[in-house]
């Protein structure tokens, strides 16, 4: 186990523990008794980084869980946003592409460019037939409709991993908890141990739990966040797919405008 420890640089402990300082320490460091003068037992504050090593190899897999989370959400912030997902400068591009019915401009546009509404109208595009009723909108609205649901899956991977380290972080902490406890249970059977040792032994245990818990509730939070985020945006592609496709089917005629009115504001 000190192998592994020392793998694991201070500096990185430090930083991925910064959060932790603030909330788990208070719960640590609370006002003490008053020193025993006969005994000369005088109180000391522990850091962040002392419950980390007390915690013992278990905090290691909640290091671990943290920096995941972290990663996660960064990703998610930056990939699920509409100008991202959904370039407003490319709906308009083959919006006035549809409207002059050039099919060949529209795709081209769409393929080049590596978005979810790019990748959505390019299934649809393949379908467009001017021989058929509409344009073959029927089968246009089918392809776009198998590629959001693709695109949709495509990213709720990354929303799932941070489902993923909500659940298995208070798990790990649990079972942290209980093998100290069960540490601390054996060396009162074996030794003439008395009670404050038992104490001190349970509430280092208690780490592991405090640690599973600080990683799990931002996990959570992040991961009901993002799904419902993506939910919105997957919403707005398809509102900018149909518009497309209703305008190349000849049910929406352009006036020189190449967005629908009712399309949000983009983020």
């Amino acid at each position: 186990m000190n192998r592994i420890r020392n793998l694991i640089p201070r500096s990185l402990v430090a930083a991925a523990l910064v959060f932790a300082a603030g909330i788990v320490a208070p719960l640590f460091a609370q006002d003490a008794p008053a020193p025993d003068a006969a005994a000369g037992v005088v109180a000391q504050d522990v850091s962040a980084l002392d419950l980390y090593h007390q915690g013992g190899g278990f905090m290691h897999v909640l290091l671990i869980c943290s920096i995941g989370t972290i990663a996660v959400a960064v990703y998610c912030f930056v990939q699920i946003t509409k100008n991202k997902m959904a370039p407003q400068s490319l709906v308009n591009q083959v919006n006035a592409a549809m409207a002059s019915r050039d099919v060949v401009a529209a795709y081209s546009a769409c393929s080049s460019h590596p978005s979810s509404y790019g990748r959505v109208m390019s299934g649809a595009l393949l379908k467009v037939n001017f021989d058929r009723d509409l344009a073959n909108k029927a089968s246009m609205t089918e392809a776009a409709a198998e590629a959001l649901d693709e695109e949709e899956h495509r990213q709720m991977v990354w929303v799932n991993y941070l489902n993923i380290f909500a659940t298995l972080a208070p798990m790990i902490g649990l079972l942290g908890t209980v093998w100290g406890m069960i540490e601390s249970f054996d060396k009162l059977a074996t030794t003439s141990g008395d009670a404050k040792e038992l104490a001190g032994g349970i509430k280092v245990a208690m780490v592991t739990t405090a640690g599973g818990l600080i990683v799990g509730i931002p996990a959570m939070f992040f991961y009901f966040f993002f799904r419902d985020k993506l939910q919105g945006v997957m919403t707005t592609v398809q509102k900018h797919a149909s518009f497309a496709i209703d305008i190349l089917s000849g049910e929406i005629r352009l006036q020189g405008a190449a967005e629908p009115a009712e399309t949000p504001a983009e983020s």
